[in-house]
């Protein structure tokens, strides 16, 4: 798998491809679908981030608005409130590479100011596309996620992919976003209505290449794997970790999951498959 240079926030760059590479979710809110409450205190947010640190995971993404189905939105102010101060904290911390999930420009904004590196938008920038040109001025990571809430989606599971995605790419570029400053992200779990969708999309992810951007999974703990495997979402890290395999093979760069060890020791022994596979092949 060819290296790509992601570049950063604050002079940073992330090289993908050569390994996988694990972002562990920080979830500080009170409602989030399998670890609400448990991180929403700043120091235990930091005793989170740090055990994650130690367990492989290379970014932190910090998220303050809980995304499940039927969440109750909050306003700006309340998510700040929120990320800020952890952000803050994070970036006092060490040399992890930090990313905010949020899709309000100025949310954004605020963030890397205190110290993100990385903006993780799930609308795609299609909600406040002026968060496409705040990465562009601040020279962020930006994450675009697709996502099917809010509108009628395409039949064909991929067709609906390239034609959100691409619109997203043009939002991004008439606001001055580099191609180097994107990863792709297919949004497992957002408004995918079935366990047969996602499966659908994960059979065929690697038809998302065509795109040419390097690509995030976000499987963890979602609603898919508990109906494959039975189990309710805090204990779904194996079957998190089995996907991230599975796309890994697909050429997936980046893999954002709560149980960071499990995924972090399976995709060691994926990469050290591909690696043999070079070898041998001499590709």
């Amino acid at each position: 798998m060819a290296t790509r240079r992601w570049r950063l926030a604050h002079g940073r760059h992330l090289d993908l491809g050569g390994k996988a590479v694990v972002v562990g979710i920080l979830n500080v809110t009170p409602d989030s679908f399998s670890d609400g409450g448990l991180f929403d205190a700043p120091e235990k947010a930091l005793v989170q981030a740090r055990r994650m640190v130690v367990e492989g995971a290379q970014v932190i993404d910090v998220g303050g608005e809980s995304t499940r189905p039927g969440a109750a939105p909050i306003s700006a102010a309340e998510e700040q409130d929120r990320i800020l101060p952890v952000i803050d904290a994070l970036a006092d911390f060490g040399e992890m590479l930090i990313s905010v999930d949020t899709y309000r420009a100025e949310t954004a904004r605020l963030a890397v100011a205190a110290g993100a590196h990385i903006v993780n938008d799930v609308w795609g920038l299609q909600r406040e596309p002026d968060i496409a040109r705040i990465a562009a001025n601040i020279g962020a990571g930006l994450v675009i996620m697709h996502t099917g809430r809010g509108r009628e989606k395409l039949p064909d599971v991929i067709a609906d992919q390239l034609a959100f995605l691409t619109t997203s790419l043009e939002i991004a570029r008439c606001h001055g976003v580099a191609d180097d400053q994107i990863v792709l992200d297919p949004g497992f779990g957002f408004a995918k209505e079935t366990a047969e969708e996602n499966l659908d999309l994960m059979a065929r992810f690697s038809e998302l290449h065509a795109l040419g951007f390097p690509l995030m999974a976000g499987t963890s703990r979602k609603r898919f794997i508990g109906t494959v495997t039975g189990r309710d979402a805090a204990d779904r890290g194996a079957g998190t970790a089995a996907t991230s395999v599975i796309l890994r093979l697909q050429g997936a760069h980046l893999f954002r999951v709560h149980d960071v060890a499990f995924n972090v020791d399976a995709l060691a022994l994926a990469d050290a498959m591909l690696a043999r596979q070079t070898d041998q092949t001499g590709r």
